[in-house]
């Protein structure tokens, strides 16, 4: 067969989708060569770039290193800017550099489309990058700042006016951010909050027409309520650094406005000289092949096809789903199996206003208020999860739950408020030595004579036997009738846990009773000895939570004993790094674990 060689270029949805399925499928197959070809060292998540642009999230949230992605994987990661491609040679063409492919996805994504307005182009922002969207959160931030110190009504009103054109997805959950951060804004600088006007314009006669009425008029409430004027039927046809001019004759005196009013294939792909569809996207048959080339695959927003006289929408799951039939036919290809034409199968559309609201249709359900945004929240992390595992999924977590900025997340700030570590210091220590006074006490019991069972209640079978004149002697912990109470339901099962493992026929303490006797004495003078030194304190913690609840299960816990469980709970969050070994030891073990091949492979790390 010869070796392979398959060239992704764009490192987008689609493009890192293609990457990751390539992998899975020719990973043990040396004669497959793939390589990922991007501008940029990162995979930008750019369904999340309203969140920067309006100071909810830093660029940590909507970045992700392609050499985390990839780092072993069988795919090799270019940073490169590609100028050309030569169809003919096979090859990608760069400043420095020639690429060759024998089959080439081409996901270089969308621009903005500003459909011939004058002046739009020069006067306006976009967000369809990184720094685009760093620009938008600049600006604003500056023109508050500034409008703080001028006196001139007319131009404070002017800078003061905040325009979004367009009223699809981004542009909704665009001038929903905005309409949050401008309470903070507004009090930071001392300016009255009726003084922002916030216009959301939109040519059609409906915003978010992709959803059912009754989702959209839930959408303009909460647009309305955060003090959003929407415009429909409203055309814009001229844009100055000063205005907007609508088509009606309106004019809003603004220095800020920002476009989202609709997208087409990028101008790189646009003008590669291959058949093109519409809005400069390029023309591919049912199998997400280019029409003009067999091997030039091309997917997400830079691929026109129709289905039922419908276009695939410039969204993340048609990005994902023609990245998946680009991949299944260039293995069919290479195998020699028959090609599988493209269906689509779009699971719902979501969009969030602020950071507490969405409205969302997932199948046949119609979602709005905190339920929607939850949803979208596991959208996300289900995507980012398939991305980078564990450890992109938690660095979204921490980004939208634990370090998220006024309260702006759908449980607020609660879990977002956070104390220094070294008020936990005295908790720790005294747990710790609670449970060292414990094992200490039982231990010479235990060294004396392991089959002396006093930590597990005799069986009722056992009326006469010496397990029960052990527990009338008052060994155990606690006395019955001053234990934690437990729940029926437990009793019968732990009565049917131990009559399989600790207990004989005859109602007598088996050797795996004194074993785990023993274990429990010695892991309470452990756990005890490692919360006392601050080594290891979420693990110890979460043992001491767990020696905690079986105690209490077993009946033998004293009331007591809701110390040991609460506080442990208080624990786990790393009170071990003041003034314990964690503060040294931690920072060499996650340095080791995060070279490891399997935390690599796996993902299974913490940045």
């Amino acid at each position: 067969m010869g070796k392979k060689r398959i060239v992704i270029l764009g490192a987008g949805y689609g493009g890192v989708h293609s990457a990751k399925l390539l992998h899975k499928k020719f990973k043990k197959d040396d004669e497959i060569e793939v390589t990922l070809i991007d501008k940029n060292s990162y995979h930008t998540l750019l369904t999340d770039l309203h969140e920067v642009a309006g100071n909810r999230i830093e660029k940590h949230g909507v970045q992700i290193n392609l050499e985390k992605i990839f780092g072993k994987k069988k795919v090799n990661v270019v940073t490169d800017k590609i100028d050309d491609i030569d169809f003919k040679t096979q090859k990608l063409i760069s400043n420095t550099k020639e690429y060759e492919y024998d089959y080439l996805i081409l996901g270089s994504g969308a621009e903005p489309a500003f459909f011939g307005v004058d002046g739009a182009e020069e006067h306006s922002f976009t967000i369809w990058s990184y720094d685009q969207a760093m620009k938008i959160k600049k600006h604003i931030y500056e023109t508050f700042q500034n409008a703080s110190t001028e006196t001139d009504e007319a131009k404070r009103r002017k800078m003061l006016t905040f325009v979004v054109a367009g009223a699809g997805f981004t542009g909704v959950e665009t001038i929903g951010e905005i309409a949050e951060w401008k309470k903070k804004l507004s009090r930071q600088f001392n300016i009255n909050e009726k003084e922002v006007s916030l216009k959301l314009v939109e040519g059609l006669p409906k915003i978010l027409p992709i959803l059912e009425d009754s989702l959209i008029a839930k959408a303009e409430k909460r647009l309305n309520k955060l003090g959003v004027e929407v415009f429909t039927q409203s055309m814009i046809i001229k844009v100055t650094p000063d205005s907007v001019e609508l088509k009606d004759g309106q004019i809003f005196n603004t220095n800020t406005l920002i476009w989202t009013a609709g997208v087409q294939g990028s101008s790189f792909a646009a003008n590669l000289g291959l058949t093109l569809g519409k809005r400069g996207r390029i023309q591919t048959n049912e199998y997400m092949q280019s029409v003009d080339y067999r091997n030039v695959y091309v997917i997400g927003d830079n691929s026109y096809f129709e289905e039922e006289s419908r276009p695939t929408p410039q969204i993340v799951e048609a990005a994902l789903q023609t990245a998946e039939t680009a991949v299944e036919n260039i293995e069919s290809d290479i195998k020699g199996n028959d090609l599988k034409g493209f269906k689509s199968n779009f699971h719902g559309f979501m969009v969030s206003i602020g950071s507490r609201y969405a409205v969302a249709r997932l199948g046949n359900i119609k979602l709005s208020g905190f339920f929607a945004m939850f949803m979208k929240h596991m959208v996300n992390v289900h995507y980012l999860f398939g991305v980078g595992g564990f450890n992109v999924v938690w660095s979204y977590i921490m980004h939208q739950f634990f370090t998220i900025k006024e309260n702006r997340s759908i449980v607020g700030g609660h879990f977002s408020y956070r104390s220094p570590n070294f008020w936990m210091v005295p908790l720790r220590l005294f747990v710790g030595f609670k449970w060292v006074t414990e094992g200490l006490n039982k231990l010479p019991d235990i060294l004396e004579d392991p089959s002396n069972i006093f930590l597990i209640p005799p069986s009722p079978l056992a009326a006469t036997t010496g397990a029960s004149t052990v527990a009338e002697e008052g060994a155990q912990a606690a006395e019955w009738g001053d234990a934690l109470p437990v729940p029926g339901f437990i009793e019968d099962i732990m009565e049917w846990f131990m009559n399989i493992f600790f207990y004989t026929d005859d109602g007598d303490f088996t050797i795996l009773a004194s074993v785990f006797q023993t274990g429990m004495v010695i892991a309470e003078i452990v756990v005890g000895g490692l919360l006392i030194l601050g080594l290891f304190t979420a693990i110890a913690s979460i043992v001491s939570v767990i020696m905690g609840i079986m105690i209490w299960t077993s009946g033998m816990a004293p009331y007591e004993m809701l110390w040991y469980l609460v506080a442990g709970i208080a624990l786990i969050g790393g009170a071990g790094r003041t003034f314990g070994l964690d503060y040294y030891v931690m920072p060499i073990l996650k340095k080791w674990w995060m070279k490891t091949p399997f935390a690599r492979r796996n993902y299974f790390y913490i940045d």
